[in-house]
């Protein structure tokens, strides 16, 4: 299965071949071609499982400044090819400045995780108020709350690690109260907890799923700012990590993920026939279902709203492009202070 949305390739089923036909891209699976698509319609290819290409098509899609994505078939990112970093290497290097000073690194994490919990809170109560179940409601409520409480504390950490605990145990409040959210009452979308690597439940799985999709947006848009996507301020530096865009993801998990996988579920969108329990109890999904995923994230993008910094229309999915010229400003020292998105 190949779906095309919003200038990005996304091939899902396994076994595919990728290949240079003239000015388009090819798809073949098992030797017959599938799929034709013209190379200067397309900005991105992210591929899931085993999906491979033709060392003549990587050529053509570096050349064209196309990226390639690679993701497991749960979803996590594997790697990246994109062409060379663009932007000012002067900002790259007061980034890795600023990384390296726990007095500079402090405020932009701890600005990160309280855009995170705020959007938390926001998405809580904002779902309160459509709850059938008073129970449900007064738990939700006072998980906000605790959120709120959170915050305030947040204010006072003066450590990276103190900064970490809030983020950890925001996170965790919020989940406790997220099968709240859900409204379908099958057992098949119960949930207890987050869980990941490998998620095992069908919850889990989706969500997992969508912050892969939401992570390649923002490694993207760092680059697109010049900046280096491996280097961040909350998260640790790990091989392979993308350690800041696991920072900027943050403050969109609530907005863009969790939001539409409760609508996936409580609109009756993905059903239980849809996702594969493996041996060993990790759950995935199906090509019908990550591509209903992939299509409600897609038209996710297209809403409309008033970021309230710049106070101009645009796109959600522009924010976390937006997000990253922001802190590029920050860490060139154009502004003083960095403000994450929060929902309004």
């Amino acid at each position: 299965m190949t779906e095309v949305i919003q200038n990005t390739i996304y091939v899902l089923t396994q076994g595919s071949y990728l290949f240079k036909d003239g000015e388009t891209i090819a798809i073949s699976v098992e030797r017959e071609v599938r799929a034709r698509i013209p190379m200067h319609l397309i900005q991105s290819v992210v591929g899931f499982g085993e999906v491979s290409m033709s060392p003549f098509l990587m050529h053509a899609l570096a050349e064209k400044g196309i990226s390639v994505t690679y993701l497991s078939v749960p979803g996590r990112l594997l790697c990246r090819v994109d062409a060379p970093a663009s932007g000012n290497v002067l900002l790259r290097r007061a980034q890795f400045r600023m990384a390296d000073r726990t007095e500079e690194a402090l405020p932009l994490a701890r600005a990160m995780v309280a855009g995170k919990i705020q959007n938390s809170r926001f998405l809580l109560l904002r779902a309160a108020r459509d709850l059938d179940s008073d129970i449900g409601r007064e738990q939700v409520r006072k998980a906000s709350e605790d959120l709120a409480t959170a915050l305030f504390g947040l204010e006072k950490a003066t450590t990276l690690d103190e900064v970490r605990g809030f983020e950890g145990r925001a996170a965790e409040r919020y989940f406790s109260v997220f099968s709240s959210l859900i409204k379908r009452d099958e057992k098949d979308f119960s949930f207890t907890n987050r869980n990941r690597r490998p998620p095992l439940d069908p919850v889990n799985a989706m969500l997992s799923f969508t912050y892969a999709l939401l992570l390649n947006d923002c490694v993207a848009a760092l680059t697109s700012v010049g900046l280096d996507p491996s280097v961040g301020f909350l998260h640790t530096d790990r091989p392979g990590r993308p350690s800041l865009a696991l920072d900027l993801i943050e403050e969109f998990r609530a907005l863009f993920a969790d939001r539409l996988v409760l609508r996936l579920i409580n609109r009756r969108e993905v059903n239980i026939r849809g996702f594969i329990r493996r041996e060993g109890g990790a759950v995935e999904m199906d090509d019908g279902t990550r591509k209903k995923i992939i299509e409600g994230y897609q038209e996710r993008k297209k809403e409309r709203l008033v970021h309230p910094l710049l106070e101009q229309e645009t796109s959600l999915g522009l924010l976390p492009f937006l997000q990253a010229r922001i802190l590029a400003r920050y860490i060139r020292g154009d502004l003083l202070t960095y403000f994450p998105y929060l929902a309004a």
